[in-house]
């Protein structure tokens, strides 16, 4: 008598399977590592330009003994050595008057910074114009918004009108969380790093640059980043 023949099923074994978990679970780990170098790579770009814009605006008033953007044009460029189109009035501070001039002086002094030899760049200086992204009158952050500097009250917290760089729109909440708590105290409403308004008053032009929305913070107390939302259009600012 013949006897059948067994059949053999093909399946995975709990070791095959098991190490198909561990190759998933490295490749999860890389990714989500990846992600996170990416983040700090993002965190020290946004650290980094801050103190280097506030270590060259405190350099150029050393050397030169006048407050950039501020400072006249015609006496800016005689004693930079180069044409300057754009300059304020003089007066010992960086105002920023209402309307369509509230750029002038936040315009000159990228022009005035950038032709001292203070940032890399070569930025037009133009009066009574918004800045964008592509028109070459301010930097641009790490997520290719306008970076801006004034004195104003756009920020949360206690707000006495303080000189300050607005870091710029469109960078996630965990971004600006991580932040604030690398060079400040990871609070919102308090020390030098703070969130933005989302209604400023100032750089409230077409794009609202010193603006974010208003779901970047939280509405109750105690106001925190809210990471939870996960929003990705977040602004700060950097009291001086």
């Amino acid at each position: 008598m013949v006897r059948g023949l067994r059949r053999h099923e093909a399946g995975f074994s709990l070791v095959e399977i098991a190490i198909v978990l561990v190759i998933i679970g490295l490749l999860l780990g890389a990714i989500l590592k990846g992600q996170e170098m990416i983040n700090s790579a993002k965190v020290r770009n946004l650290a980094d330009m801050s103190s280097h814009i506030q270590a060259a605006y405190f350099g150029f008033i050393d050397r030169y003994r006048n407050v950039p953007g501020d400072w006249n044009a015609a006496p800016a460029g005689s004693a930079i050595g180069v044409a300057i189109s754009g300059g304020g009035n003089s007066n010992g501070r960086l105002d920023n008057v209402a309307g369509a001039n509230v750029y002038d002086e936040a315009n000159a002094l990228w022009e005035q910074l950038s032709k001292a030899g203070f940032i890399q760049g070569a930025y037009l200086g133009s009066a009574a114009t918004e800045p964008s992204t592509t028109n070459n009158l301010a930097p641009l952050n790490a997520f290719n918004n306008v970076v801006t500097i004034g004195r104003t009250t756009d920020y949360l917290g206690t707000n006495p009108v303080r000189l300050n760089l607005v870091v710029g729109r469109g960078v996630p909440v965990n971004i600006l969380l991580e932040l604030d708590t690398k060079l400040d105290d990871g609070i919102p409403l308090t020390g030098v790093i703070r969130a933005a308004l989302a209604a400023p008053t100032i750089f409230a032009n077409a794009n609202s640059w010193g603006g974010m929305l208003a779901t970047c913070v939280t509405a109750a107390v105690p106001i925190i980043w809210d990471v939870a939302a996960d929003d990705q259009d977040c602004n700060t600012v950097l009291l001086f």
